[in-house]
């Protein structure tokens, strides 16, 4: 099992305009312990795979393969998901990275009626994930992965059943986005075992998770509020979630992403830190 981090824990959204360089980003993560980084949203650590490759290697870091976030319940924008997809399946290979986690996009949705679709619009995104997983499969060698995000046509576990009954695609599972809800992450994961390919680590607050729960608290609002919460802290039993990976032979990639929350007390990087020395005390438990 591999355990890495991803540029989203220092807030890093969007290729351009971020609070921190790329290569501040790459020397932070290496500094916090870390050995495998995500790439973070396309372009944000350029797309030269020979720069790239040297910028990781200098820093003992690898290539655990990219998250894109894209509008998949908006038909008319497959072409620029496509285009995305070579972009992505250009660079990957070429740094040992096999693995794309798609997920769709919460801000596409109004706020009264974040991830409701219509029939016609399930079908849609239902063609855009199949369309992507065969591209990148058949062009590049790539497995994609869908990762289930809270706000989205996918995110409760009929949804994900649905989706999964209805394509041949990996699962990347994320914990945190899981547990947002107040569903079982232990039960699902046991119950999709065979279909997870990929992991994301994050946490719940379960305080704000309530304000949420109670209609008092926006979805999107709720994580500026600091909804994921550091690994140690949340509603979530990361070890145990540990201790289920270790059982079943994972032996696959988890990246922690750590959502930094408005006026956060802690730094990205001490956060980083933490959340590593946390998995890194639960895997030697889950092994004894």
């Amino acid at each position: 099992m591999k355990i890495g981090n991803a540029p989203c824990s220092w807030g890093v959204f969007y290729p351009e305009g971020n609070s921190i360089t790329p290569a501040a980003y790459l020397d932070a993560v290496a500094r916090a312990g870390y050995r495998v980084t995500e790439l973070g949203p396309l372009g944000f650590l350029g797309q030269d795979p020979i720069a790239l490759g040297a910028a990781l290697r200098q820093r003992d870091l690898t290539l655990a393969g990219a998250a894109h976030v894209h509008t998949l319940a908006d038909p008319a924008s497959a072409p620029v998901l496509i285009e995305a997809l070579h972009r992505f399946g250009r660079l990957l290979p070429a740094l040992g990275a096999r693995d794309l986690i798609l997920m769709d996009e919460s801000e596409y949705y109004p706020p009264h009626a974040q991830g409701v679709v219509d029939a016609a619009g399930w079908r849609g995104v239902i063609r855009m994930i199949q369309m992507a997983g065969q591209l990148m499969r058949e062009n590049y060698g790539i497995t994609l992965h869908i990762h289930p995000h809270v706000g989205t046509c996918i995110e409760r576990e009929a949804q994900i059943d649905r989706m999964l009954d209805e394509t041949d695609v990996s699962l990347c599972f994320d914990t945190g986005h899981h547990g947002f809800w107040d569903q079982d992450v232990l039960g699902y994961m046991a119950k999709v075992w065979d279909r997870i390919g990929f992991v994301h680590l994050k946490n719940v607050d379960p305080a704000v998770r309530a304000r949420v729960l109670a209609g008092a608290l926006g979805i999107n609002a709720s994580f500026d509020q600091g909804v994921m919460c550091a690994l140690p802290d949340g509603a979530v039993d990361i070890k145990a979630v540990l201790a289920l990976l270790t059982r079943r032979g994972y032996a696959g990639v988890v990246i922690v992403e750590q959502d930094p929350a408005i006026g956060a007390s802690e730094t990205p990087e001490a956060l980083a830190r933490r959340n590593l020395d946390f998995l890194q005390d639960a895997l030697r438990d889950a092994l004894q």
